[in-house]
């Protein structure tokens, strides 16, 4: 049995949202099984959603409305519209954690944002709508995964858990920062 949370609205996963409410009926229609739908909601996120820093796009979002409205965000707030697209058709969803090394070769570390979504036969299986690109190639293919990053690095980890909201240190970031180069200022990071 999965737990309640992992099918909450809330704040910054508002899938009652009307758009967001609209959008989840509107990948899922015609499809049958949870992973039909998981699979068309991921590859919507990760497609049609560009990343702030990839595409230097503002305004900076959080809540999984304002991700659909400016269709923009950082990897954790298209982490949220994702687990909202997912709990507003009844799957439950939840948000997971890397540590990452910034530029790749060490020392700076920031939070990466992806998701977990609970699939019959598999269990708890994490997917990462961050967007693909020449060198990410993040793809839904259970039970194997195939996030945007592996880890690399010293330093780099899973962080342990599947969370039912934003880690307060995301939020911050996103809330506090006005500009997607501001937001990149001050990633956020969680020594582990």
């Amino acid at each position: 049995m999965v737990a309640a949370q992992y099918f909450e609205h809330s704040t910054y996963i508002d899938w009652r949202h009307d758009t967001v409410a609209g959008l989840a009926t509107q990948l899922a229609d015609g499809l049958t099984g949870d992973s039909a739908i998981v699979k068309a909601c991921f590859e919507w996120v990760r497609d049609d959603i560009r990343h702030s820093v990839d595409y230097q796009l503002n305004p900076v979002t959080c809540k999984a409305s304002d991700v659909l409205k400016h269709r923009t965000g950082y990897c954790y707030a298209k982490s949220h519209l994702l687990a909202a697209l997912l709990r507003a058709n009844g799957i439950a969803a939840g948000l997971c954690y890397q540590r990452l090394s910034l530029d790749g070769v060490g020392a700076s570390y920031c939070l990466h944002g992806l998701n977990a979504v609970y699939l019959s036969g598999v269990g708890w299986y994490r997917i990462d709508p961050r967007g693909n690109t020449a060198t990410v190639n993040a793809q839904f293919v259970p039970p194997r995964e195939q996030l945007a990053f592996p880890l690399l690095q010293p330093g780099e980890r899973d962080i342990p858990g599947i969370y039912s909201n934003p880690l307060p240190a995301v939020i911050r970031t996103l809330t506090s920062c006005r500009t997607w180069q501001a937001a990149y200022t001050c990633l956020p990071d969680l020594e582990y």
